[in-house]
């Protein structure tokens, strides 16, 4: 199956939760969320008991439209994330937040997850001084993240820096604004890491 092409607030509206797949428009009160408009379809407004693998299925789907990865992405990731030592779970969502695009990110050098991987492939991006462009690589503690030095690049990122800025950088990296350039001080906690979802529903989901 292809990337989905479709209205990114309607995934937002099928999971019941801000997605944050379309930059600013996500805090503005004309959100799909903050309206309160129901799931899309014909029975979106309808309650119906939820069997256990459909809870489970949900959260997985949750995690998995809000990095923005197809299945066989995600599971890659979870399997990588299993045979590391650890609650495989909270190991998975680090890996999932140190992903190059979601750095960039949460660095603010892009609105979303969706236009920091298109600002990666491009060649915006250089990781410890060497052009990267590649979205799914998984940086460490002590990687800088940097935009290329180059005018068009630093203008694309100026004013998303200062609006990101404005909302709070997670804790777990550094921002130096005139430089467009971030560096990872540490791997994120799980308190640290945003996704409201039960991690575990994920692990027994696909435990079976």
């Amino acid at each position: 199956m292809g990337r989905y092409t479709g209205p990114s607030c309607k995934l937002c509206r099928r999971e019941g939760m801000k997605l944050f797949l379309k930059g600013d428009r996500c805090y503005m009160a004309k959100c799909a969320i903050e309206q309160g408009r129901p799931a899309p379809g014909m029975h979106g407004q309808r309650r119906s008991k939820t069997s256990d693998y459909g809870v489970q299925l949900r959260e997985k789907q949750r995690l998995r439209r809000m990095y923005g990865l197809q299945e066989a992405q995600f599971r890659l990731f979870f399997e990588r994330a299993s045979q590391k030592k650890g609650r495989t779970g909270e190991t998975l969502l680090q890996m999932l937040e140190m992903r190059l695009d979601n750095v960039v990110y949460r660095l603010g050098f892009a609105a979303s997850r969706k236009a920091a991987r298109q600002f990666v492939n491009h060649g915006h991006v250089e990781v410890n001084g060497r052009k990267s462009s590649i979205p799914s690589r998984v940086l460490k503690a002590g990687d800088v993240v940097q935009v290329v030095n180059r005018p068009a690049s630093r203008e694309l990122v100026k004013p998303i820096i200062d609006t990101a800025e404005s909302r709070g950088l997670a804790p777990w990296i550094r921002l130096d604004k005139n430089e467009a350039k971030g560096e990872i001080v540490h791997v994120p906690s799980r308190e640290e890491i945003q996704p409201i979802v039960n991690e575990q529903l994920i692990v027994e989901l696909y435990s079976k």
